[in-house]
């Protein structure tokens, strides 16, 4: 490991962390730790190579990762590590708001060890309903009272003031809807996707007319490592995400073109809370870092069935 630049990934065994590690382990002078509790994320989506270390343990327990920090000399980390998913979040607020104490300690662990800077893995639904679209960093408000959009709050001021107090510089990351190989179906397009191939009903809630944007994970994967190896957002907030708006229901029915499927759409009961009504982002700053055009979602979508159809 001498002069390898060492790398912490926190949720490392999920959707976009896991892709991230994939990227990141191309190149042979990186070294990566992945921490995961696994309550959610796989062992299977862990990249299996040389410069990849998996080690099990909770960033939300200080005894788990002070002596992770000890060992190994990190150059820069990644906390993405947080409970996730709409139905989840909402029903387990206080696991929510325990991961309160994981962005403490990786914060107090990394301005305590050496660490060049810190990247944090916030949410769209920091903006709650929209005041603006596309929604930009500095002038939409940040109003949502639900528990997963008030922790990713929270954890965006903690990352600001550990830069105020102890120059422990940061990115902050504000991730719209990311989808790829490795995303569960607790998520919009895999759900869809997999009824779709089997024919069977995509069940939508309420009428389907709620927007969002879809990012491939390529995109949203390039455009973090791009951002470590740059000077453009030390310090800053920078949405990842794509700017393509569509509703829930056109989705649906794209996947059913795409796939020639045969599935009908079928509408259940709206959410009582946390499905809001747009969203999409201000891709401007993305762009200027990643440099070049974003995949659509037919070729995503396709890249999927893909991958699906080789796993098999």
């Amino acid at each position: 490991m001498i002069n390898k630049i060492k790398i912490l990934i926190t949720g490392g065994a999920g959707n976009i962390a896991s892709a991230l590690a994939n990227r990141l382990s191309d190149n042979k002078e990186n070294f990566i730790v992945i921490i995961d509790n696994l309550s959610t994320g796989s062992l299977s989506k862990v990249p299996q190579k040389e410069n990849v270390k998996f080690i099990k343990a909770d960033a939300n327990e200080y005894n788990d990762i002070v002596p992770i920090f000890g060992r190994y000399n990190f150059d820069f980390v990644f906390h993405y590590s947080a409970v996730v998913g709409v139905k989840r979040t909402l029903e387990n607020p206080i696991l929510v708001l325990n991961d309160i104490e994981g962005i403490k300690n990786i914060l107090n662990l990394s301005k305590n060890s050496g660490v060049k800077r810190v990247f944090y893995s916030s949410s769209s639904e920091v903006y709650g309903e929209p005041f603006e679209i596309p929604q930009n960093e500095k002038t939409t408000p940040l109003n949502s009272r639900l528990p997963y959009a008030i922790v990713k709050n929270v954890g965006e001021a903690f990352f600001k003031s550990y830069f105020q107090e102890y120059g422990l510089e940061y990115t902050i990351f504000r991730f719209f809807n990311t989808y790829g190989p490795n995303q569960s179906e607790d998520f919009v397009i895999p759900r869809f996707l997999k009824a779709a191939l089997k024919d069977e009903p995509i069940p939508l809630f309420g009428d389907g007319l709620q927007t969002r944007s879809f990012c491939y994970v390529d995109d949203n994967v390039e455009t973090c490592i791009k951002a470590m190896l740059s000077d453009e957002c030390i310090n800053d907030v920078l949405n990842v995400g794509s700017d393509k708006e569509m509703t829930i229901l056109d989705l649906a029915s794209q996947i059913i073109q795409i796939t020639d499927s045969k599935s009908s759409i079928i509408h259940l009961p709206a959410l009582e809370e946390g499905d809001m009504t747009r969203r999409c982002p201000d891709t401007t700053k993305m762009k200027k870092i990643l440099r070049r055009e974003l995949i659509s979602l037919d070729e995503g979508i396709k890249k999927l069935i893909d991958f699906y159809e080789n796993r098999k």
